[in-house]
């Protein structure tokens, strides 16, 4: 960041019905290009539509858009593939990104991982003079996610209004509290255990059977070889070489987990392009490919869960 630059800035902006959704939005936007910033509106429908409508035809060729349903779809893409991405485009110029990844129908397997998303966008851009708001839904959303907004955004903002958060704290422990156990396996799933003489050539046919029985389209099969695949080469390369495969098909997708004794200690990891020196390149990976990651990191290893959608 350079010496003249804004510092980096997360604010939770809460709304109540569209008409002060779109209100608070292009106030955002509009102070932005009045001030020559690059703007970035990434937001599910339908309100990526009603910003896109509210654009004039000048304003609309300086706004980036994104569809957040589909490039936030797994919230571990956001941070790499979307933040990053548009912050590393301009270089040290401050950048203002609308950034909605919690909304009303988001799963109960996918909330952990938004929310500690949110955290961990504050280490992530912290080095940054991005400029991030991010909309919750007050009438739709569970007073408990808006209690989070607050742990996870240093400034709030409502009605025109911007103030410090009263509940914002070290974003590291917010994440790792959302880094809670998973749910066990039913007692259905089919199990591979890893080991030298089942590596990852035995693991993608494993599931390659078993997502084909199931339905899934072959470029999703693809997608879902691949991920094991890297999952599996690391746990033969950092966590001692054994581990246990798991695969069940619940709310209409795919779940596979890999569970071994590794030790993944960067909370980012994942979620960013590592440097090429760094480990984590196949962690980064799995992200892009599946729907969902989770990580639980426990005293004793860790468990990573992915989920890939069946057709519908």
């Amino acid at each position: 960041m350079s010496v003249d630059a804004p510092p980096f800035r997360h604010d939770a902006l809460f709304y109540t019905d569209a008409a002060s959704y779109r209100a608070g939005l292009l106030a955002f936007i509009r102070d932005g290009l009045d001030s020559a910033e690059p703007v970035l509106v990434a937001v599910p429908q339908p309100g990526l539509g009603l910003v896109r409508s509210a654009l004039n035809a000048t304003e609309s060729a300086r706004v980036r858009t994104a569809d957040m349903g589909a490039a936030g779809r797994n919230p571990g893409r956001i941070i790499g593939g979307v933040l990053r991405a548009f912050v590393a485009e301009h270089g040290e110029r401050p950048v203002r990104i609308i950034g909605e990844p919690i909304w009303a129908g988001r799963s109960g397997d996918e909330y952990p991982a938004c929310a500690e998303h949110e955290a961990l966008i504050n280490v992530a851009l912290a080095d940054t003079s991005a400029y991030v708001l991010c909309p919750y839904d007050v009438r739709r959303l569970d007073r408990s996610v808006l209690t989070d907004a607050t742990r996870t955004h240093p400034t709030l903002n409502s009605g025109g209004e911007r103030w410090e958060s009263p509940g914002y704290t070290d974003p590291l422990a917010v994440a790792a509290w959302f880094d809670r156990p998973l749910t066990p396996a039913p007692p259905e799933a089919d199990v591979l255990v890893i080991g030298p003489s089942t590596g990852p050539g035995t693991a993608r046919r494993f599931v390659h059977s078993y997502a084909e029985r199931k339905g899934m389209r072959p470029e999703r099969i693809a997608d879902l070889r691949s991920a094991v695949q890297e999952l599996v080469v690391n746990t033969l390369l950092h966590a001692g070489g054994s581990g246990l495969l798991t695969i069940w098909t619940a709310d209409g997708h795919v779940v596979c987990q890999v569970q071994d004794g590794g030790r993944i200690t960067d909370p980012l990891a994942g979620r960013r392009p590592p440097e090429p020196h760094e480990a984590g390149h196949g962690l980064y990976a799995v992200h892009q490919l599946c729907d969902l990651v989770r990580v639980h990191r426990r005293r004793d290893g860790t468990v990573v869960r992915i989920h890939l959608a069946l057709p519908g």
